[in-house]
């Protein structure tokens, strides 16, 4: 093999069960190509000098283990060291995979396009001046550009996928409660959900089926019982596909509804279904979101107000505004909600299809400080189309299926019920085996 950092996973860990690699061949060959990337993309905070033996893994700087530093992006938190590690990791630990360093992430997991003042933006491979989209934004980086063979994520409103698309990587944003969330860094309980990114929806399988199911450190993880992620993904049985045609040809922009339209035609089983409220269930999404994570930062807030990023700052200040009746009210009438998406848009079919971002993906100057007044208004357009999973809490998985006239990736967005994490993953799968996009990598 040429290059051995650039198998997929699933490969990798074939390769060397069957002795065609070793350990410190893959780590060898990752470390090679993170000494040419990390200069250019900022996606890693640390690296570790001698990491156990295993196929290379590196997660969000928000993934607590015992004795290592976590600094959740931030300053307040900078050299902070855990006394317990995460259920998450442990289990990874225990599946043989190997934690190579850490990455880098929006502060506190509160922002979605990759931004940092205190540890610096993390940037798009495919073209640095791009953002890599947040809040796992050195997660997505370092997947694609074949740095690691997987990092774990965690998606409060969109932080797994929205790296996953700008990327052009497979993302996968869990049902709340299936993955343990103990010794994750909180922003918003009702909302935090753990999940991979890799290379492809197999990869995104072999992972899930390592780190899912209950916990009893941490109380509000689901006992639905596990399912064969990895050996449901060559299920023969017919997927349905809902989608919303007329809607994404006149809400999204051009080169993302082109590709995302011709990417539907894989699946031969379509339906024409409305689509969710969006908007409304989005605003939901952010008054929850906004509610909880000020609520969590309350004490920082009152002690250390300036240490944080200005635009964190902002947002937990406006989280201060919402009334508490408004926070309950989004609360009780979420199972609604979550019903009407399962008896309606899914009523005929096992996943709703849709991009995940509605916009080409923007430069990290239109994004940022330098930004100007259309800010706001392309942050909801980046978002718009994740929030509404997180409020549902259903499961969600972002699979590439193009690239822009500017040479930037362009990703489809898979929904279905709650805990049909085996169902998307083998929707993904089975359009990956007859696409290439997932194989692609900046050079």
């Amino acid at each position: 093999m040429s290059d051995p950092a650039t198998l997929s996973l699933a490969e990798a860990m074939k390769a060397l069960r069957t002795g065609k690699v070793s350990s410190g061949e893959l780590l060898g060959a990752c470390r090679a190509r993170i000494e040419k990337w990390q200069p250019r993309i900022n996606a890693f905070v640390s690296l570790d000098d001698n990491p156990s033996p295993g196929v290379p893994l590196a997660h969000k700087d928000m993934f607590y283990r015992a004795g290592r530093v976590s600094n959740c992006g931030s300053k307040i938190r900078r050299g902070w060291v855990s006394r317990e590690t995460s259920t998450a990791l442990a289990r990874l630990d225990e599946a043989g995979m190997a934690q190579i360093g850490t990455l880098n992430m929006s502060e506190f997991a509160y922002g979605p396009t990759g931004h940092n003042e205190h540890w610096g933006d993390c940037r798009n491979p495919w073209n640095t001046a791009f953002i890599t989209g947040g809040s796992s934004s050195g997660s997505g980086a370092a997947v694609a550009a074949r740095l690691v063979f997987g990092a774990l994520g965690s998606d409060t409103g969109g932080s797994v996928r929205l790296p996953a698309a700008a990327c052009g990587v497979t993302g996968l944003k869990t049902t709340w409660g299936r993955v343990s969330r103990y010794g994750a860094m909180p922003l918003s309980a009702s909302l935090d959900t753990i999940g991979p990114l890799a290379r492809s929806a197999e990869d995104c399988a072999l992972l899930l089926q390592a780190i899912a199911g209950f916990d009893e450190r941490d109380p509000l993880s689901s006992r639905e019982e596990v399912g064969d992620y990895v050996g449901g993904l060559t299920s023969t049985r017919s997927l349905k596909v809902a989608l919303s045609t007329e809607w994404i040809e006149r809400e999204v922009e051009p080169e993302v509804a082109a590709a995302v339209l011709a990417a539907a035609k894989i699946f031969p089983s379509r339906i024409e279904v409305a689509p969710p409220e969006f908007d409304r269930l989005s605003a939901h999404c952010l008054t929850v979101m906004q509610a909880e994570a000020s609520a969590q930062h309350a004490k920082w807030m009152r002690e250390r107000p300036a240490d944080y990023g200005a635009s964190v700052r902002a947002r937990l200040e406006a989280g201060y505004a919402i009334p508490a009746a408004a926070y309950l009210e989004v609360l009780r009438i979420r199972a609604a909600w979550l019903e009407r998406f399962c008896s309606t848009t899914l009523a005929g079919a096992d996943v709703y299809l849709l991009p995940a971002i509605a916009v080409r993906t923007p430069t990290l100057d239109q994004t940022g400080p330098k930004g100007g007044e259309n800010m706001p208004a392309l942050l909801a357009r980046v978002t718009g189309l994740t929030r509404w999973v997180n409020y549902l809490g259903v499961p969600a998985l972002v699979v590439p299926c193009g690239f822009d006239s500017r040479g930037l990736p362009i990703a489809m967005q898979l929904v279905g019920r709650p805990f049909a994490e085996a169902t998307l993953l083998a929707a993904g799968h089975a359009f990956q085996m007859r696409t290439d996009w997932h194989h692609r990598f900046p050079e």
